[in-house]
């Protein structure tokens, strides 16, 4: 599917809004002013003064309207206080087409581990930016929700998810986190790789969790993905939209798993691995058995210990 962002003042949009009068959607996104359907395109106008033309017609469409528009130019890579060495990301990768990868899910006590590799080539950054991608911690969940459904249909990528009964299986093996972390975000990456072959990307860049001797250690032994360039980067969810993008679609994943575990509970559970998730554990031990940690939780937290003191202190 194409997709091509021209940028308009707010009287072209309104002139546009005219044209497409008998194509008007009655649905539209947040920050938008217009949806309208023409044949095989869907054209949004936003607020920002963003065009967005998706479909088979999308370019036909955008070139009625190029003359009177410039187009939108990628997101400038945002300043961030980052370590360097050999893996460190070059001044001008926010304008690459990179397979980013990034994974949620890992401080919190409850629910699994979720990792996203997301491939954004430099043409789409534009439309990753208007869409509302950027670094998932500044976005509460509805949004994240939102934003996701977008741009699932816009970008490959894969989405692995290590459930609790996996994570413990593994870690009770002696597997650390890290190296979970590590083998997971080489599989999705393979999986893109895969995807979008013959094609290739200019770089893999991952979100980093450890550094980078440590990262390349977890792997050996492993059929590794292979790639031109490869850095690694805190801080990368800013650094780069595709990495910002796996964080939101690794997100989105992680809460939709989060709700249903809430459904099999019968109550709330909160997210993260404080003094209210304590008190959840406690009930759920009093609802559910001690065994059902198993399925609901990473058992080797310090919250299991301070779950099981909650239950015999309320419970018992």
């Amino acid at each position: 599917m194409s997709n091509v962002v021209l940028t308009l003042s707010i009287d072209q949009m309104n002139k546009m809004k005219g044209h497409y009068q008998t194509s008007l959607s009655g649905k539209t996104p947040p920050g938008s002013i217009f949806t309208a359907k023409p044949a095989q395109c869907t054209v949004t106008a936003y607020k920002s003064g963003k065009v967005l033309f998706q479909g088979a017609s999308a370019e036909v469409e955008a070139k009625k309207w190029s003359s009177e528009a410039k187009a939108a130019t990628p997101a400038a890579k945002k300043k961030t206080s980052v370590t360097q060495h050999r893996y460190s990301p070059p001044a001008h990768i926010g304008s690459m087409s990179i397979i980013g990868s990034d994974e949620v899910g890992t401080g919190d006590y409850f629910g699994p581990m979720t990792v996203v590799a997301v491939y954004a080539k430099k043409e789409q950054l534009a439309l990753l930016k208007e869409l509302g991608v950027q670094d998932s911690k500044n976005l509460k969940d509805p949004q994240i929700i939102d934003i996701a459904k977008q741009i699932k249909n816009v970008v490959p990528f894969s989405l692995l998810i290590c459930d609790n009964p996996k994570y413990n299986a593994l870690q009770a093996r002696g597997m650390s986190q890290g190296k979970m972390k590590a083998l997971l975000h080489n599989q999705a990456i393979k999986h893109v790789i895969d995807k979008i072959s013959p094609e290739q990307a200019e770089a893999v860049f991952i979100d980093q969790f450890a550094q980078p001797d440590v990262f390349f250690n977890y792997l050996k032994g492993q059929e590794m993905f292979q790639a031109e360039h490869t850095y690694l980067s805190t801080k990368a969810e800013g650094i780069h939209l595709s990495v910002a993008a796996a964080s939101i679609l690794a997100r989105y994943a992680f809460v939709k798993h989060f709700d249903k575990l809430s459904e099999k509970a019968g109550f709330k559970i909160p997210k993260g691995a404080g003094h209210a998730v304590d008190e959840a554990a406690a009930r759920l031990i009093h609802e559910k058995g001690i065994d059902a940690l198993n399925e609901f939780t990473k058992v080797h937290f310090a919250n299991t210990e301070k779950a099981k003191t909650l239950y015999r202190k309320k419970y018992q």
